[in-house]
């Protein structure tokens, strides 16, 4: 995807040959500015509206990381033009990472990953008789050649973690925010220990 930018707004207008120009076509993809892509996105199709509660945690999370999401509802045995036509156009949208969120069979992860060069990641669903167990076979049991990163049963809050990841690797702003998520992490896990240690310290003083 090709962006329009004015060169005055970035600063750029006097380091450019072409100095009478007001703009330059740039390619967001890839192109850096003071170590920073200027854009993240990540595609999300889910087999069915009843699996959206699944990665709904994860969307919320990409938002708070200030990452752009496209959701699409399609499923790969009902409507598999239209699970085709999201992967081969996901790059061509600026898309760099893909989620698959299935149930049952799950074949959706394998048969996204088919259609592009793009990570994808899939994430089973436990709404079935089997209790997401099958779901996870079926995306973990992928044919060598088209891998698909696999979470755990209704792991989508990890999914989204894991596509933060994979953009942070090219993102340094992207990379500080995972940082400081995690962080926070450790400083909760802290500060519990903190208050069980106080806790039993209390039960443990004789009464006087």
């Amino acid at each position: 995807m090709f962006h329009i930018l004015d060169c005055s707004v970035l600063g750029l207008q006097n380091l450019l040959p072409w100095r009478k120009l007001s703009s330059v076509i740039i390619w967001l993809g890839s192109y850096m500015l003071g170590g920073e892509i200027l854009m993240a996105k990540v595609g999300v199709v889910i087999g069915s509206d009843s699996d959206w509660p699944v990665f709904e945690p994860g969307w919320r999370l990409l938002s708070e990381f200030g990452v752009e999401t496209e959701v699409l509802v399609a499923s790969a045995h009902r409507t598999p033009d239209v699970v085709r036509e999201f992967a081969l156009s996901a790059q061509e949208k600026g898309i760099q990472v893909l989620v698959a969120v299935a149930g049952a069979a799950a074949h959706l992860p394998g048969v996204v990953a088919s259609f592009t060069l793009l990570p994808v990641i899939g994430v089973p669903v436990s709404g079935s008789v089997l209790k997401g167990a099958d779901a996870l076979l079926s995306i973990a049991q992928m044919p060598a050649g088209i891998p698909v990163g696999t979470m755990a049963i209704d792991g989508g809050k990890n999914a989204a973690l894991y596509a933060v990841s994979i953009l942070a690797l090219s993102n340094e702003s992207l990379a500080r925010r995972l940082l400081d998520y995690r962080n926070a992490q450790a400083e909760g896990v802290r500060k519990r220990n903190r208050a069980l240690q106080e806790k039993i310290k209390r039960e443990q003083t004789p009464a006087r």
